[in-house]
């Protein structure tokens, strides 16, 4: 600042100085002393001895607090004419949060002993500070209150991670009070660990993670269950929460059919190219060539993965006349005389149509390869609502290229953890593979919505919500629904 005035200005925007006339800031400006910190430069912190005031001039400041597991978290963000460490002027006090410096920050710095002169020579700053005292003293007794009011609620509080709009309204239907839920918007991660803090419940999702590093801490918040609200669990680590007496269960069904009807949906609009037919005619363009498909009727269509969902397919599928091959662990002996069991080889070599309903396990991860690929008929279609690492992503771009993958729709992506569930319309997509695939014409991408109907999302509620009931009368490990670990 180059000039009095401005420095002034500044000054009075601090609720502890603005009552003071012109002639008691001049005097108070004989006090202060300009300091300037670099683009994260830690200003101050939390827990060490502190005995200043801090007045920022420009700039702005992040106030970060740690939680138990020492991760900052970030409760605030300070900006010109905002004041910090109003209690150090008052003795050697503790700093009760960490400040570092967002962008480059100019602020202005009062000692506990200027502070004491500036009161000696100035009495009318002494009423001033005991009007803004009094004011953050009533705030503060408000927000106590607020805090008591919620530690009333004796409801078993349930942490909700990586929710949406539509998972809380789901959710909140379900609950129908009987539990105090609380939803994050942001995924479980090591860095948002701290705030599974008072919860004895977390409910996850299928990109939360749960890797050996976050159930250790989840042990540390006193977390003893994760209730996940899918059926896929491969991002838990079953055998730390074993360790750590954490008991998980999951919902295995929902609505098979939201993921069957998903899947021939998109086996329909890459067979009918719905998708390129609707961008022509917004386009004015209502030409016909290339957009030639194929009856479903006598077409083989495989289907790997026979459980609820898989054979929920099998059954449309039959339906529209299909000669459905079934690769499953166990045969699934259908008595219809256009279904029946087959091996995977044979399905591979078979089938006009793969789609993709196994579970994600060591044995089946990339299943979908470049040896797997050459099996398959020139031309074929493949569908993934399943899990992302059941396709090896590359082999199916050099599939595409090479025309052996006729088609591909896909609702599920192996690296979709940084991009699926979030808007980044407005920022560059990183991922080559997944940009890759979003080039190709005879490729459909959905962001892993198949389970996205008012049903499903109703039953995902519903039996999470019995799960975590189970835990609330006292059941433990194997003895929950749906539970994932027992305990010895």
């Amino acid at each position: 600042m180059s000039h009095k005035g401005d420095l002034l200005s500044i000054i009075k925007k601090a609720d502890i100085f603005s009552s003071l006339d012109d002639a008691a800031l001049e005097v108070l400006l004989d006090h202060l002393t300009r300091v300037v910190f670099a683009p994260g430069a830690v200003i101050c912190s939390e827990g060490e001895s502190g005995s200043s005031m801090f007045v920022l001039e420009s700039g702005s400041i992040r106030v970060l607090k740690r939680g138990k597991d020492n991760v900052g978290v970030e409760i605030a963000v300070l900006g010109p004419g905002e004041v910090a460490g109003i209690m150090s002027l008052f003795g050697d006090d503790r700093r009760s949060a960490t400040l570092t410096a967002a962008d480059e920050v100019t602020l202005w710095e009062l000692s506990e002993t200027e502070f004491q002169a500036l009161l000696d020579a100035n009495p009318s700053i002494s009423r001033s500070l005991l009007h803004v005292l009094s004011g953050y003293l009533r705030e503060n007794i408000r927000v106590v209150a607020e805090l008591r009011s919620h530690d009333v609620d004796n409801r078993l509080k349930i942490g909700i991670f990586d929710s949406k709009p539509y998972t809380e309204k789901a959710f909140i239907a379900q609950n129908r009070e009987r539990y105090a839920l609380k939803f994050f918007d942001f995924r479980l991660t090591p860095d948002t660990a701290s705030m599974t803090a008072g919860f004895r419940v977390i409910c996850c999702f299928v990109n939360d993670t749960l890797d050996h590093a976050v159930i250790k801490k989840l042990k540390q918040n006193s977390v003893e269950m994760i209730a996940m609200r899918c059926a896929g669990f491969n991002n838990v680590d079953l055998d730390a929460c074993r360790v750590h007496g954490i008991s998980v269960a999951n919902v295995p069904v929902y609505s098979p059919y939201a993921i069957a009807e998903h899947s021939v949906a998109l086996m329909m609009s890459l067979n009918r190219h719905v998708n390129r037919a609707y961008n022509r005619v917004r386009e004015g363009n209502y030409s016909l060539d290339g957009l030639v498909g194929f009856d479903m009727h006598g077409k083989t269509v495989g289907i790997i993965g026979a459980g609820r969902i898989g054979l929920c397919a099998v059954n449309i599928l039959a339906g529209f006349g299909c000669t459905v091959l079934v690769n499953n662990r166990t045969p699934v002996n259908d008595p219809r005389p256009n279904v029946r069991d087959a091996g995977l080889d044979e399905l591979l070599k078979e089938s006009d149509i793969i789609s993709l309903h196994a579970p994600l396990v060591p044995e089946t991860h990339h299943m979908i390869d470049d040896a797997a690929i050459r099996m398959m008929k020139p031309g074929v279609m493949l569908i993934n609502t399943g899990r992302g690492g059941l396709v090896d992503s590359q082999a199916l771009i050099r599939g595409l290229l090479g025309g052996k993958i006729g088609s591909a729709g896909l609702d599920v992506y192996e690296e979709e953890g940084g991009y699926f569930f979030e808007d980044h319309s407005g920022s560059i997509l990183t991922d080559e593979v997944l940009a890759r695939l979003t080039t190709f014409p005879n490729v459909i991408i959905t962001p892993h919505m198949a389970f996205l109907t008012e049903e499903a999302l109703m039953n995902i509620a519903d039996v999470t919500l019995e799960n975590i009931r189970a835990y609330d009368t006292g059941k433990r490990g194997g003895e929950i629904p749906n539970s994932l670990v027992k305990f010895n």
